[in-house]
């Protein structure tokens, strides 16, 4: 029987370690603990539920936590040290999972170290790819670009697909027609998201609805308190009436929708999944903003757009995200079928190349095949 420790720190991460959680049986016998969130926690009871401090956005606002963060990455060392599991699994979020591995290294750590859900070093900090090769003993990829990237730093990598394929599929499948006139409104999953996008969108709102009284709008939080954050907003902006909110969930709004404005992140690509025409919207606290241009080696903020290599997705950044920009986007797309087909053949184009699905089956193989052709 194997031991792994998992660590995930925000909720996309929370579901695809769930998701492997559950398909790992079909390899073997498994004991698992870790940090992670109410997914994987329901799961392995042994998996800490952190994410109402892990998951946080930003230089800034990381910074503001300095203190919290050390020490639970002193905390997490020692519980991996005392259990020494088999293996050291890595969802995601590399801020603290790449320290962790560093220090997993260096305090004499000898099981496997397996990153799932590849950090995207590729457009931050193309140079921590060689000390991830250094450090870790196999990389389990969800873009197929980054297989080649990294296997080429001699980093053992493998390829499984995007979870959203899967995670998509029954959407995909129910008969949902597109309905004419209605915009998606989806601010992202986190509070200060919204407090930093949700009134650039409702502005577009009324500008829109200026040029054209029948357009509806919807939207959705990611918990029931965002919902209601989103509902309070709405009101004192005296929408109500034409912005319905939390009535569908976000992937029946991006069924549902002609057209949309999304705040970058895993939504981006769900909303290319579902074939939602879209411009993608992104605001951060200046301090933030400042680092990220000068860190940033990639052409383009939006992962559809980094996958093509162009922008087929407009992208509205920082001071662009305002009323009249999104308005005057979200216009085109409405006004433009030609366009708007255009953009959806091209996002079609962009999820093709995700896989056919089976992500989650291919990373628990890859998870437990690294053990392969030891003694």
């Amino acid at each position: 029987m194997k031991s792994l420790f998992l660590i995930a720190g925000e909720i996309s991460g929370d579901t695809h370690g769930a998701a492997l959680l559950r398909s790992l049986p079909e390899f073997g016998e498994w004991t698992f603990a870790g940090l992670g969130g109410p997914e994987m926690h329901g799961i392995a009871s042994d998996v800490e539920d952190w994410l109402d401090e892990a998951a946080v956005l930003g230089f800034w606002e990381v910074l503001k936590k300095y203190g919290y963060f050390r020490r639970k990455m002193g905390e997490t060392v020692a519980r991996i040290r005392e259990a020494e599991p088999d293996a050291v699994v890595f969802i995601d979020y590399p801020g603290f999972n790449l320290r962790l591995a560093k220090r997993l290294r260096a305090e004499g750590y000898g099981g496997k170290l397996i990153y799932y859900i590849s950090p995207q070093v590729w457009a931050w900090k193309k140079g921590r790819i060689q000390t991830m090769a250094k450090l870790l003993d196999r990389m389990i990829c969800i873009f197929p670009f980054e297989k080649e990237l990294y296997e080429a730093s001699g980093l053992e990598t493998i390829f499984a697909g995007h979870p959203l394929v899967d995670s998509l599929a029954s959407v995909q499948a129910r008969a949902i027609p597109r309905e004419e006139g209605l915009v998606a409104l989806l601010p992202g999953s986190r509070e200060r998201e919204i407090a930093a996008l949700y009134p650039a969108m409702l502005d577009a709102a009324k500008v829109l609805r200026g040029r054209c009284p029948d357009l509806r709008f919807a939207t959705t939080g990611a918990t029931p308190t965002l919902t209601e954050r989103l509902h309070e907003m709405t009101r004192e902006a005296g929408l109500e009436s034409v912005v319905e909110v939390g009535r569908s969930g976000s992937h029946e709004i991006m069924r549902r929708a002609s057209v949309g404005v999304v705040a970058s992140g895993t939504a981006t690509l769900e909303a290319a999944c579902l074939g939602l025409p879209y411009c993608l919207v992104y605001k951060v606290a200046w301090l933030t903003a400042l680092v990220a241009r000068r860190v940033m080696s990639v052409r383009f903020l939006g992962i559809v757009n980094v996958i093509a290599g162009r922008e087929v997705v407009r992208e509205l950044l920082q001071e662009q995200v305002d009323g009249a920009s999104i308005a005057a986007e979200i216009r085109r797309l409405l006004a433009d079928t030609e366009a708007r087909g255009r953009l959806q053949a091209e996002l079609a184009g962009v999820v093709s190349s995700l896989g056919g699905g089976g992500a989650h089956c291919r990373a628990a193989e890859a998870v437990a095949s690294v053990w392969e052709g030891e003694a």
